[in-house]
């Protein structure tokens, strides 16, 4: 498993769509920095560690950049980026046509898939990372004496669960995707999934059980009770049992695989 990972890792730092992912970071980052140059007008809000302020730009109050990435990157970002990476890196043997080459090794292709899933895991959690150092080095810029210690630890916890909840979240969407060999399907699949998440979450309900809304309660964005957040977490352990069963869906196996290019093979002998 570490050869398959170490050598995962080299494919992915000469893969394009690495650079495609942190631009779409960066984007987002420079959009809600752009959106909080707006003033605003009305009473005072806040929960203890960050405060909008009245006649303030929103981007002036302490903790409120760092805060409001996180809804937008939940619910229209990450999933597809995430979904998109971890289908291409599971889809990209076959459209490379690789495949065949690493079936004469032979290698263990359950293993192969386990090992692009646990890449595919870490970047989801390595974006939110790069995410929190561009939105905690931006108010720190901006207002670092009004950062608390507290503030600051708070939000890196909830961005690290939140990589580590919308890899769960879309992992049935990578491995749909994947079986049916099309991973830019993929990101259309993921962003009407995460974008579904805005109407679900207007429901008294069905937002306590729908995997992207679940996202902010695992992290603790959503103040919840340890029964909502244990309850989150056997959600996003579902998604992740869910898009295994998918990935072992019946079909053509990895020894008949062999035994046929073994007898295509003989015929050229």
């Amino acid at each position: 498993m570490q050869k398959l990972l170490w050598a995962e890792h080299q494919k992915i730092r000469r893969s394009k769509i690495v650079w495609i992912t942190v631009f779409a970071v960066v984007l987002l980052a420079v959009m809600i920095f752009a959106g909080g140059l707006d003033v605003y007008h009305g009473p005072v809000v806040g929960d203890g560690l960050k405060y909008v302020r009245d006649n303030l730009r929103y981007i002036d109050n302490a903790g409120w950049y760092m805060d409001e990435v996180q809804p937008w990157s939940v619910m229209f970002v990450f999933p597809a980026v995430t979904a998109l990476f971890g289908s291409y890196m599971i889809c990209r043997e076959e459209d490379e046509d690789t495949i065949k080459s690493l079936r004469l090794i032979p290698i263990n292709e359950v293993k192969l898939t386990v090992a692009k899933m646990i890449v595919t895991f870490e970047l989801s959690v390595m974006l939110y990372l790069l995410l929190f150092i561009i939105t905690f080095l931006t108010e720190a810029v901006l207002h670092f004496s009004d950062l608390s210690v507290e503030l600051v630890l708070v939000t890196l916890k909830e961005y690290v669960l939140e990589g580590v909840g919308i890899f769960f979240a879309v992992s049935p969407v990578i491995a749909l995707a994947s079986r049916m060999k099309k991973y830019w399907l993929a990101l259309v699949l993921a962003e009407i999934y995460s974008i579904a998440g805005l109407f679900v979450s207007m429901t008294s309900t069905l937002k306590y059980f729908y995997p992207i809304n679940v996202v902010f309660n695992f992290s603790g964005y959503y103040k919840e009770s340890a029964v909502g957040i244990w309850g989150s977490m056997g959600i996003l352990l579902l998604c992740g049992a869910l898009s295994v069963l998918i990935l072992k869906l019946p079909g053509k196996t990895t020894d008949s695989r062999n035994t046929d290019l073994q007898q295509n093979t003989g015929l050229l002998h």
